[in-house]
């Protein structure tokens, strides 16, 4: 077994000997959310997305590790891979002093960050601001969504310049004042799934970045190509929510020996199997050249991925029968799960293509 298997089977015996067994209380308290995502932590297993010598894992295992944790805890998932997507924001970084102060620290959970950039998909004015001053930057507007308050430390936050350019710092995820600059964080929102996550907005007013904690600037509209480049990336976690509505359909067909429960696993099982072959083999091993091409094959896998997390979770919650209403169920658990993980890094287009393949005819 190499390192890549055993770290991939230290997350899996984590995962089932002490994650899954605690899902619905990590779906809904914030400080069980924490402490197992310190169990990752300990485990080296926050670093999936670093290079060398912070991270020791090859992008596919990163990718089926982060599959893992969603099948096992969406919520716990959903969490992680904002700290993963932050570590790897910084490991691009030119900034060296940064780079030393944050990324030995990264994979065992000593620096916890989150993300406050899904701002830049909105079209219009730019919700966060920032004016160049000697030093820095001063940071003005409202940051809609940032996951992880009274978790992680801090956010890599994106601001759009008076040239249109995007700029990446870290600002604390506390609320604070500071040289007559001040960031207030709202209360955590009421959210229909994973409460825990402890999502919030935020306000900015006049708040000085300094350029010690500037990761990097982007051309205009960079982040529509980065998104056509990475919209494979949370499949991991779809499939990872189909694998958890799958799990219940199997254990209810263990008590329910029906015809049909046991033939909608085995419909729904393959779809997955083959979903998942489809994207591990375009992600990681096909060229992205002809980037063109490439996005279209992606972006039909990413919208099946998202179909099976929805048809399973439904299946899940169709054999679970009454039973999937109740607090404790599964069912009711992973059915939310998917709601999230389907809308997750959600742009235009596949919105527009999710609504397409919801309306095709059956």
């Amino acid at each position: 077994m190499n390192s890549q298997q055993t770290l991939l089977a230290v997350a899996e015996s984590y995962l089932q000997d002490v994650v899954a067994p605690n899902a619905a209380i990590l779906d809904q308290d914030p400080d069980a959310l924490k402490t197992a995502l310190k169990g990752l932590g300990s485990r080296h297993l926050l670093g999936l997305k670093l290079p060398e010598p912070w991270g020791t894992v090859d992008p596919q295992t990163a990718w089926e590790i982060q599959e893992a944790i969603a099948r096992y805890s969406g919520a716990l998932g959903f969490l992680q891979t904002q700290h993963q997507s932050a570590g790897s924001a910084i490991s691009r970084s030119q900034n060296q002093a940064l780079k030393a102060e944050y990324l030995p620290h990264l994979a065992t959970g000593k620096r916890l960050l989150g993300i406050g950039f899904s701002h830049w998909r909105r079209q219009g004015n730019p919700l966060v601001k920032a004016l160049p001053i000697p030093g820095g930057f001063l940071l003005s507007g409202t940051v809609p969504w940032v996951t992880g308050f009274g978790i992680f430390h801090e956010v890599v936050l994106g601001a759009e310049l008076p040239d249109h350019r995007a700029v990446y710092g870290i600002i604390p995820l506390v609320n604070c004042q500071k040289s007559g600059g001040q960031i207030t964080w709202n209360a955590p929102m009421s959210l229909a799934a994973m409460q825990s996550t402890q999502t919030v907005s935020g306000i900015l007013e006049q708040w000085f970045l300094p350029e010690e904690k500037l990761l990097f600037m982007q051309p205009a509209g960079w982040i529509h190509e980065s998104d056509r480049k990475t919209v494979l990336n949370n499949t991991c976690l779809l499939l990872g929510c189909a694998r958890a509505g799958l799990d219940i359909i199997a254990a209810i067909a263990q008590k329910k020996p029906l015809p049909g429960i046991a033939a909608a696993f085995n419909a729904l099982d393959r779809q997955v199997i083959i979903c998942r072959q489809n994207i591990q083999q375009l992600l990681f091993h096909q060229s992205r050249e002809e980037l063109d091409t490439w996005y279209s094959q992606a972006l039909l896998l990413r919208v099946q991925a998202i179909d099976l997390a929805y048809k399973t979770a439904q299946g899940a919650i169709t054999v679970s029968s009454g039973a999937s209403n109740l607090g404790e169920s599964q069912a009711g658990r992973v059915y939310p799960e998917a709601l999230v993980f389907g809308v997750s890094g959600q742009t235009s287009a596949v919105m527009e293509a999710t609504l397409a393949q919801l309306m095709r005819s059956p």
